[in-house]
């Protein structure tokens, strides 16, 4: 196989090696009939000693210089500056060696100019013809391809187009492009037809079966535009990655390859957010830093931007074997050189959790073990109260005593107002790090913010589950509304939050508009290629116990405050009298491990007076 491979590369080379030696002669015999008019020439004999002279000097040089690297297939500007250099380079080589043995006695000047330009010409044309006819080999096949039309005249469109040409299966019909400077160009000769409006039109004129956004991180509107209309004239419609996803492949078949459906982040992303990288770095790296609840969503998103910025040791804490397993295996490849500590523990053992800092000390905790699942812990609420409460408040005491830098506590929307169990607990343990921070040289702080896509126990799971098998997708209420964000989006702001709060901080993330779960169900529907009422019914099941239509991101005595950073706003904190919590602590630990839950309740509501939830408990 390999004797075969190098065999092949060889005859290649050789090949176009022949080729270029033959247009030597060529380029010179052109010179010459230019030199004269195309009409007789009187002496050949100079024509032949400059052959004699060029063919072993010039195609020394083209070998030397690595005319014969690139392939012929994807001839680029590359290859055009390597025959510039190699022919201009050689015809100055000839001249000298001419100079020395004839002192170009009867040599034309002129086919000294004209040489070098002509076998230039021949070179590089024979090397753009051949690819320009493999790039639309499909206009010489009898194949049935695919008409593409492409959304986005930029570098994306241009990347997409490229590989398109060379792949007989598919054939760019246009592109659209709101750009109106753009209207009327071509890239590599597949025309710019018209405006993001028009592609319903475009699609039925053209007969299009793909549209495919070739727009390197296209904001939200531009995505659900598309998309939407792919959806109502029943075309599939894919993107392309980043441009800087492709990486530095050049000219390699690397876009139609990587060509992806449209996914929930790209209906319901952001803007990409701007980060202060220089000052979360800088209370990160070379830190060590302490993630509960590693095995999470959130968590093991912690873990993966903290030890991008250089921890000099990284503690992931779980409760669960085969969650905590899963990360620490993707640590330990990604990161082969960090001191990775993976602790099975629970933060609701007082013992384990004491341990972990009496032995490693940690700088920085990211406190995001938890239960939130609100259905689960409003039949489970003790377990839910010992668990995000008592175990928050454990995490918490350990970071005060042993003098950590910095406590960032993942808090959620559910906790403004809360209407469920779940919520209170993440309410209740707000209030303590806060008042913890009032008589700490640890920085507590707490980051609020909604749903995430994508993360275990979510709706979004839980739809496409229900779509893969075949519906119905049960919707709660109609008109409940939801707040989503992106996993790395989330963890990033908690990470820029870590890096900004002074201590005592609420810090409220922009979680943007609120979604229509109706409407999220609909459209992941559509992104599976199906109908709604067709191929997928949707059934509207009523609110759960504990569930709101819609969700808040700050009680109405919290004003919003903003922030250095323009999606991470504060919310005021409320003064809580420390020894009256303490107390309200004590006995919501004992009522909890009792499970007394009538009581439990009613502590909670003592602490969080705006908890308007009770429970369905099996406690």
């Amino acid at each position: 196989m390999l004797h075969r491979f190098l065999r092949g590369v060889l005859l290649n080379r050789f090949m176009a090696f022949f080729h270029d030696l033959a247009a030597i002669p060529l380029a010179l015999a052109i010179a010459v009939w230019f030199r004269y008019n195309f009409e007789s020439v009187p002496n050949w004999l100079v024509f032949m000693q400059i052959v004699v002279v060029a063919l072993p000097v010039q195609g020394l040089v083209f070998w030397l210089t690595g005319l014969y690297r690139g392939m012929w297939r994807f001839a680029s500007m590359q290859d055009l500056a390597r025959i510039l250099k190699s022919v201009l380079l050689g015809t100055l080589t000839v001249m000298l060696v001419l100079f020395l043995v004839t002192r170009l006695d009867g040599i034309p000047r002129s086919v000294i100019l004209l040489y070098p330009l002509l076998l230039i010409g021949v070179l590089s044309g024979s090397r753009l013809s051949y690819r320009w006819f493999k790039d639309r080999h499909f206009l010489f096949q009898n194949t049935e391809s695919r008409k593409v039309l492409v959304v986005g005249a930029g570098q994306g469109g241009e990347l997409l187009v490229r590989d398109l040409l060379r792949h007989p299966e598919y054939e760019p019909a246009g592109l659209v492009d709101d750009d109106p400077a753009k209207q009327g160009r071509d890239i590599h000769g597949v025309r710019v037809l018209g405006f993001l409006d028009d592609i319903k039109m475009l699609v039925g004129f053209l007969d299009v079966d793909l549209v495919v956004i070739a727009i390197p991180s296209a904001p939200q509107n531009i995505f659900k535009q598309v998309a939407s209309v792919c959806s109502e004239i029943g075309v599939e419609c894919r993107t392309l990655p980043a441009v800087a996803d492709l990486g530095d492949r050049g000219d390699q078949d690397v876009a139609v390859s990587q060509l992806r459906a449209l996914t929930l982040a790209d209906l319901l992303g952001r803007d990409q957010i701007e980060l202060d990288r220089e000052s979360i770095a800088n209370y990160l790296h070379d830190k060590t830093v302490l993630v509960t609840g590693a095995g999470g969503s959130i968590g093991s998103e912690l873990c993966r931007q903290v030890a991008a910025q250089g921890p000099s040791r990284l503690i992931i804490f779980d409760h669960g074997e085969f969650n905590i397993y899963t990360i620490d295996h993707e640590l330990r490849k990604s990161f082969p050189a960090l001191d990775i500590v993976t602790v099975l523990g629970d933060v609701k053992n007082y013992d384990r959790v004491d341990w972990v800092f009496t032995t490693f000390r940690p700088h920085v905790v990211f406190h995001a073990a938890a239960y939130k699942h609100v259905p689960m812990i409003e039949l489970n609420p003790a377990e839910g109260v010992i668990n995000n409460v008592i175990g928050s408040r454990l995490v918490a005491d350990a970071a005060d005593r042993y003098g950590a830098e910095a406590f960032v506590f993942v808090s959620t929307d559910k906790a403004v107002n809360p209407a469920n169990v779940m919520g209170a607990t993440k309410r209740i343990a707000e209030i303590y790090c806060q008042n913890l921070a009032k008589r700490s040289t640890t920085r507590f702080i707490t980051t609020r913010f909604g749903n995430v896509l994508g993360s275990t126990g979510s709706v979004v799971p839980l739809f496409e589950k229900q779509i893969r098998e075949g519906g119905p997708v049960t919707v709660t209420h109609k008109d409940i509304t939801r707040y989503f964000m992106t996993i790395p989006e989330s963890v990033s702001l908690i990470l820029q939050a870590g890096a900004m709060g002074g201590g005592g901080e609420i810090f409220v993330l922009d979680m943007g508009e609120p979604v229509l779960i109706d409407d999220l169900a609909k459209q992941m529907i559509q992104l599976s290629g199906l109908k709604v009422g067709e191929d997928i019914e949707i059934i509207y099941t009523g609110l759960r116990p504990g569930e709101k239509l819609y969700e808040e991101l700050l009680h109405e005595s919290e004003s919003l405050k903003k922030t250095s950073h323009d999606k991470l706003f504060l919310a005021r904190s409320r003064d809580v009298n420390r020894e009256w919590l303490e107390t309200q602590l004590v006995d919501l630990e004992r009522v909890a491990a009792s499970r007394d839950v009538e009581k439990m309740l009613t502590i909670m509501h003592g602490i969080v007076p705006e908890f308007t939830g009770s429970a369905n408990s099996l406690d």
